[in-house]
């Protein structure tokens, strides 16, 4: 087992271990690490504890120090010198004739680059637009294009239930969806209704996919033959999350009737198992997953 913390530098980032060396932390305070970027400063979103080595990398970065008044005035005026970057960028972009849309600006906390987020349909060729910002800021410049998902991530919105989106209000990663998940919830295909703000399927489709498998796994598909204690019937619907079956018996020699059951009391040789129906993970509506 390792000692380690969880340290977050963007608002709802990736969670990244760092060694707590001799420190005692607790979430929420700040400390200056040591990453493949130079010094930065975060935030610790998880305090001591101890991991299996199996789960992290090693060898694992360590704290330096705690973040002390001067840094967080540091990072106050990095975040100001970001939005005079961003400004400059899209100027520079527009004298380029760039077909690229600039997202977001990142300064890296020891002043020695500065990272530019960008969306773009094609390969962008930027290298006059890198030497251009060289000369202004004097800095090492990095861009980096991302896709429509890590920019929802970045800007944020509202999604269509009304709420801040997934990926934006709490998802430290984006997380892999696909259409099954949305036809295991017997939900509409119609693609506006199960895509994000991004125009991929949305984030959400993953927290009750598990559930409904498991679920779906215990009932009987609809025009399968079951046995019931009023005899043998077909499955006229089903009920997904009450584990209710509706299904078609007969009342006497010429009249049928519907009677509903729960899945516990009806037996069937066609219960739906694991691998009874097959989904294609890829035919995805809107686009392929994350990219």
């Amino acid at each position: 087992m390792t000692k380690v913390i969880g340290v977050r530098f963007r608002e709802v980032g990736k969670v990244y271990y760092f060694s707590p060396g001799n420190f005692e932390l607790c979430s929420g305070k700040m400390v200056i690490v040591e990453t493949s970027r130079g010094l930065e400063c975060g935030t610790v979103v998880m305090g001591n504890r101890e991991v299996d080595e199996k789960d992290i990398v090693l060898p694992l970065k360590s704290v330096k120090r705690l973040a002390n008044e001067e840094d967080r005035k540091k990072l106050e005026k990095n975040r100001n010198k970001e939005k005079e970057a961003f400004r400059v960028c899209k100027e520079r972009v527009a004298a380029h004739n760039l077909d690229m849309k600039l997202i977001s600006v990142e300064y890296s906390f020891d002043d020695s680059k500065v990272l530019f987020y960008f969306t773009a349909q094609d390969r962008i060729d930027f290298r006059e637009l890198v030497k251009d910002l060289a000369a202004i800021f004097k800095l090492r410049i990095e861009l980096r294009q991302i896709g429509v998902r890590e920019k929802a991530k970045m800007v944020g919105g509202i999604g269509s239930c009304g709420r801040p989106i997934c990926c934006h209000a709490y998802l430290s990663d984006m997380v892999h969806v696909s259409i099954k998940m949305a036809k295991e919830q017997n939900l509409s295909l119609n693609p506006q209704k199960i895509s994000g703000v991004c125009g991929r399927l949305m984030c959400c489709l993953k927290n009750e996919s598990d559930t409904y498998e498991y679920l779906n796994r215990r009932i009987p598909k609809e025009g399968s033959v079951v046995e019931t204690n009023r005899g043998i019937g077909v499955v006229a619907s089903v009920n997904v999350l009450r584990q209710k079956v509706k299904v078609i018996v007969d009342k006497s020699d010429d009249e049928k009737e519907i009677v509903e059951f729960d899945v516990a009391d009806i037996k069937s040789p066609a219960l739906r198992n694991e691998g009874s129906r097959e989904i294609n993970d890829n035919d995805c509506v809107g686009a392929k997953d994350g990219k």
